[in-house]
């Protein structure tokens, strides 16, 4: 297959071969006031997925996660939701993204998800291969870096949780506001990967393959014999991700 991107397909395209693979996608952002992308979500979790051997999720599932305890019906939908593709014989591998990184072992166990480090190496069809949600290539974006580092601190996270609910829910509301406005500010290369990050990584990992979601820009970036492919989100475009043994196909499924 063609390691080119490729146009929108209906969604029983992209999984429409007889060949055994796995499905990869990212930043769907999923929330009550988007209900088309959770319907699309679901029914791509009961038609497309359980033709796949695993399904990666790269992160950013939600669009905010307070904490295991603060889950909604809304979001026990969605655990219920990949418990049935995980029953059916599907694996479901998870690493959290910068919207969600707060998701945790309860979650998972509810969803059928087993949570993945960051980054991830894994033997994919024989290519050695690397899994990150992405934001950690975006090291030209030193304030947003500073503000990884600090939340993703175990300390950090634990004190948060251990905040009521209400807390959270207000402190995430005022981090995004202030995300927002400086996201406006910035020029658009900043918030992208960097050449530096992305060929360390590939170097450190030891992997001919690299693929990552966040930045929202689909499409595969050649780095000398590697390569690396970046998954859309599911807000402008349902991005999927199809990987066998004779290649890949990065889609956009019909809306």
């Amino acid at each position: 297959m063609s390691g080119s991107r490729l146009p929108k397909t209906r969604p029983s395209d992209p999984l429409s071969h007889s060949l055994p693979h796995s499905l990869f996608i990212s930043d769907l952002h999923l929330e009550p006031g988007r209900p088309d992308i959770t319907e699309q979500f679901l029914a791509f979790l009961s038609g497309p997925a359980r033709q796949a051997e695993r399904l990666f999720i790269l992160g950013d599932l939600f669009e905010v996660w307070l904490g295991d305890d603060a889950a909604s019906g809304f979001e026990l939908g969605i655990a219920e939701a990949l418990n049935r593709l995980n029953q059916s014989g599907v694996p479901i591998d998870f690493i959290h993204g910068n919207r969600d990184f707060l998701l945790g072992e309860d979650f998972c166990r509810r969803a059928g998800m087993r949570k993945l480090s960051e980054p991830e190496r894994i033997d994919l069809y024989d290519v050695p291969t690397v899994l990150l949600h992405g934001d950690i290539l975006c090291t030209a974006d030193q304030s947003y870096q500073r503000f990884r580092q600090r939340v993703q601190n175990p300390s950090w996270q634990q004190k948060m949780l251990s905040r009521p609910i209400w807390f959270r829910r207000c402190t995430a509301g005022l981090l995004r506001h202030i995300s927002r406005q400086r996201t406006r500010s910035k020029p658009e290369k900043i918030m992208d990967v960097t050449e530096a990050a992305v060929i360390e990584a590939f170097e450190k990992n030891q992997v001919r393959r690299m693929i990552h979601g966040h930045t929202h820009r689909p499409d595969i970036h050649r780095h000398g014999p590697a390569e690396r492919i970046v998954l859309g989100d599911w807000h402008k475009q349902a991005s999927v991700l199809r990987v066998d043994a004779e290649g890949f196909e990065l889609t956009a499924l019909a809306r």
